[in-house]
């Protein structure tokens, strides 16, 4: 097993707190959004030795991913954990599909537009189904409403004049796509007077009591965040979700959302791709984010778990890049895995030891509070054991 350093990535939104917390040291001077561990090529976590997990595995592939993985996937690792310490609220956005990032990236690469440049969309080829799982109280906003409840919801803050409205209930065959589109994509005048409009009706209702309470509330928080940003408006035609600590979210591709406050582990394909539409200073690419949305408005609820062991939990998604799963020992028990393709584990509470059972590399090392390390598909099988609690990020459903 290998013991990682993890870089920390300092966005706007971040806490000064949350991962300094985590990582047992004194409150940071500026924000700390997300701690990357993995193999992306914009951060790589870094080995002992200095090499890069990102160099390790490309020299290789075989070793560390396992060759089944490398079959399905390429040589390099298919996830990307993050630890995500949300402050105050991230921009509106989706990820594409498989098919629309490569064509993306290919496009852009194409017109000869840098990957670090501002107007930059795609940074890779790949997609980003993600999940996120709490760790502390976790609020988000995640899919659209119905649309005649986006309207019910609209017409309680005697909004019911509004064409939005119309567009909500209109028996259109997409009335969700309508409403949307025509609503992030109104002139310069109009979206200012009509965000004002409804976002005042906002800060009057935030505290009356009604099913709406929670997404009225954090419209008016948005609205004050991101002054004349329609994006807070169209907050009030999405879900709203509150995760408790281990409940988790699954995101597919194109699925609108905004993670709005708390600390979170997450997980998601090895990728950065991120279309944004607005509650953000970055680059905002509404076409594209109107072309890659799904309009429909299924049920929001927390991704199902599964009891694989007395110790593990695992979040059921069907991502076959990923699997996370939460490993908790208390004294005296210990918990064994078989490596069926590489493993990160990342612990966020206690300590435990990691012991390879097989191979020849049977160091052991203890994975205190904020540690993570990586564990090549060769080492074949491994025990923890101690007191703590650890999250365990695999590859999905891989082939025996």
């Amino acid at each position: 097993m290998l013991l990682l350093d993890n870089p920390i990535q300092n966005y706007a939104w971040g806490s000064r707190t949350s991962l300094a917390s985590l990582l047992g040291r004194p409150p940071s001077t500026q924000p700390e959004a997300e701690l990357w561990i993995g193999a992306h090529a914009k951060a790589p976590s870094a080995l002992r030795d200095g090499r890069s997990l990102l160099e390790l595995i490309r020299s290789d592939p075989a070793g560390t991913l396992g060759p089944s993985v490398v079959q399905r996937f390429g040589a390099e690792l298919p996830f990307l954990l993050k630890v995500l310490a949300v402050e105050s609220p991230l921009s509106l956005q989706a990820h594409p599909n498989l098919e629309q990032a490569r064509a993306g990236f290919e496009r852009e690469q194409a017109a000869g537009i840098r990957l670090d440049a501002f107007e930059r969309t795609y940074k890779d080829r790949n997609h980003k189904p993600e999940l996120v799982c709490a760790l502390t109280r976790f609020e988000a906003l995640s899919g659209f409403r119905a649309p005649e409840a986006s309207a019910t919801l609209l017409e309680s803050l005697g909004l019911a004049d509004l064409e939005l409205v119309a567009r909500l209930r209109s028996r259109a065959p997409e009335p969700l796509r309508l409403a949307f589109s025509e609503l992030m994509t109104l002139a310069a005048r109009p979206r200012a007077q009509l965000a004002q409009r409804v976002l005042e009706r906002c800060e009057h209702a935030r505290r009356e009591p009604g099913p709406f309470q929670a997404s009225i509330g954090w419209a008016a928080r948005l609205g004050q965040a991101y002054p004349g940003d329609i994006g807070a408006v169209a907050s009030l035609l999405l879900q709203h979700l509150t995760l408790e600590p281990l409940q988790a979210v699954y995101l597919e591709s194109g699925r609108l959302h905004a993670y709005l406050e708390g600390t979170a582990v997450e997980i998601m394909a090895n990728s950065d791709n991120v279309l944004r539409g607005g509650l953000t200073p970055k680059h905002v690419d509404l076409p594209e984010l109107l072309r890659v949305l799904h309009f429909d408005s299924p049920e929001l609820l927390p991704t199902p778990t599964r009891q694989v062991s007395r110790a593990e939990l695992a979040y059921e998604t069907p991502a076959p890049e990923f699997r996370l799963s939460c490993i908790e020992l208390r004294e005296g028990s210990s918990f064994s895995g078989e490596l069926r393709g590489p493993e990160l584990l990342l612990c966020v509470a206690g300590e435990l030891q990691v012991s390879p059972r097989a191979g020849t590399e049977r160091r052991s090392e203890l994975l205190r509070q904020g540690q993570a390390c990586f564990l090549p598909a060769r080492l074949g099988q491994y025990e923890l054991a101690g007191t703590g609690r650890v999250f365990r990020a695999t590859v999905g459903s891989v082939p025996s």
